[in-house]
């Protein structure tokens, strides 16, 4: 699965200040209801919530991929915040997070779901692209190193 199916320049935000879990969350679910408004802000948030109560999706290096499934999603679809400083993510390497991809899925999807995150895993497992995609200093140029290939 390509990045660019999943993501848009309205979804990927560069600079983004960094405060807390919580307030991140709360910006990708405004993030998504903005651009996709049949996607319901609270839900989406209370759904990112309930899948890091599960355990933490900081998958390492400095890199977060907080997702979840969604009733009224048509399609699968992402935000990428590079923050301009690290946040407490707890993480598995327990190192501060400042790269986020979020992804929501149909809510059936789960085929299409465990592709999206191994397409997002995968791109961010190179520190060629992490290192592109910290380099970005807008978000034009953010979503660009993000949909390149690697």
């Amino acid at each position: 699965m390509n990045i660019e199916r999943l993501l848009s320049p309205d979804c990927t935000l560069a600079a983004v200040p960094g405060d807390s879990k919580k307030r991140i969350l709360e910006l990708i679910a405004r993030t998504l209801n903005q651009v996709h408004p049949i996607l319901d802000e609270e839900e989406i948030f209370d759904r990112l919530i309930e899948r890091e109560r599960l355990g933490s999706t900081g998958f390492g290096d400095g890199v977060a991929i907080p997702h979840c499934r969604l009733p009224n999603c048509c399609d699968t679809v992402g935000v990428l915040l590079q923050l301009d400083k690290g946040i407490d993510f707890e993480a598995i390497d327990n190192q501060q997070v400042d790269l986020i991809f979020a992804l929501v899925v149909p809510e059936e999807a789960a085929e299409a779901h465990l592709e999206a995150l191994q397409a997002v895993a995968e791109n961010f497992s190179k520190p060629d692209y992490r290192d592109r995609l910290r380099a970005a200093t807008d978000n034009i140029t953010l979503f660009e190193a993000a949909i390149t290939a690697s």
